[in-house]
């Protein structure tokens, strides 16, 4: 199970992720493919060269020409895809995901599939607030992360192709978590994130507040500006998980407003004080990987 240079490559769904994947891939000297539902997404990324061909139908050729097919679809869309037409997956192939929760559909993708095909499932922590394929760009993986998500129906084999895969697309650092172990972190450095910030956006509607804001709030509400459909799925597959996160980050900010309330100077600056080297250890990280 090699990935080289005649790996060839199929991505399922070419928008800004699976775009970014084309493009990173394509650069590297490898044969990308695609199937996606809009024509123009195909004439845009065969125009810009990013692959070499493509279809809206999911026909059953292309899908077994590839050896590595990475599918870039909502959750529940992947479920479907494998379900009516992963049947047509090679024998031999491996497949991975860009799916940002793995419990709910790693197993059950895994038990779906002949037993030689594999599926190893990984998380690129890379996007940006628009979408589509004429938004992607390469260099998102640059300064980013990318998760690994074995099980134990994972072969040593596929776990480095994955692994590969995200040293191929240029990504500064790739991890390895269990699906619940990613579950949970992605809840933390994700999901709740996304919650303050539609939280910030949708607490007050004072007139004109852009012209009264500061960088502070537009760098903390940047991810504000979300893919409703995309993240509803996302927080309602991660419920547990995430409920978990916000009742904790609710109990913090009530802390902080009991020492704000009772004029605790002391217990206010030993939050902020924590605040400060918990935070510089993310820059100490990006100094050292940059």
């Amino acid at each position: 199970m090699k990935f080289d240079k005649d790996t060839r490559i199929l991505i399922v769904g070419l928008g800004l992720l699976g775009g970014s994947y084309a493009r990173a891939l394509t650069k590297k000297g490898f044969t990308v493919k695609a199937v996606t539902r809009s024509q123009s997404s195909i004439d845009y990324a065969i125009g810009e060269g990013m692959i070499a061909g493509g279809t809206t139908e999911p026909d059953p050729d292309v899908i077994g020409w590839a050896d590595l097919i990475v599918f870039a679809l909502y959750p529940h869309v992947f479920v479907e895809w494998i379900e009516e037409y992963g049947k047509h997956i090679k024998p031999g192939a491996v497949i991975t995901d860009v799916t940002g929760v793995k419990q709910c559909i790693v197993y059950k993708i895994q038990d779906m599939l002949p037993d030689d095909v594999e599926f190893i499932a990984a998380h690129p922590m890379a996007g940006r607030e628009v979408y589509g394929v004429q938004n992607s760009d390469d260099s998102i993986f640059r300064e980013a992360n990318y998760i690994v998500t074995p099980t134990d129906k994972n072969t040593p084999d596929a776990i480095r192709m994955c692994k590969d895969l995200g040293h191929t697309l240029g990504f500064a650092h790739v991890a390895e978590l269990s699906p619940e172990a990613h579950d949970d972190m992605i809840a933390y450095l994700s999901q709740l994130t996304h919650c303050i910030a539609v939280s910030l956006m949708t607490c007050s509607d004072v007139p004109k507040l852009k012209e009264y804001t500061g960088d502070s709030f537009r760098d903390l509400t940047r991810i504000a500006r979300i893919n409703e459909d995309m993240w509803s799925e996302l927080f309602l597959l991660n419920k547990k998980s995430l409920i978990s996160m916000i009742d904790e980050f609710s109990g913090e900010l009530y802390r902080m407003r009991t020492y704000i309330a009772d004029e605790n100077v002391e217990k206010l600056k030993e939050m902020m004080r924590m605040s400060t080297e918990r935070r510089a250890a993310f820059d100490k990280t990006n100094m050292q990987e940059n």
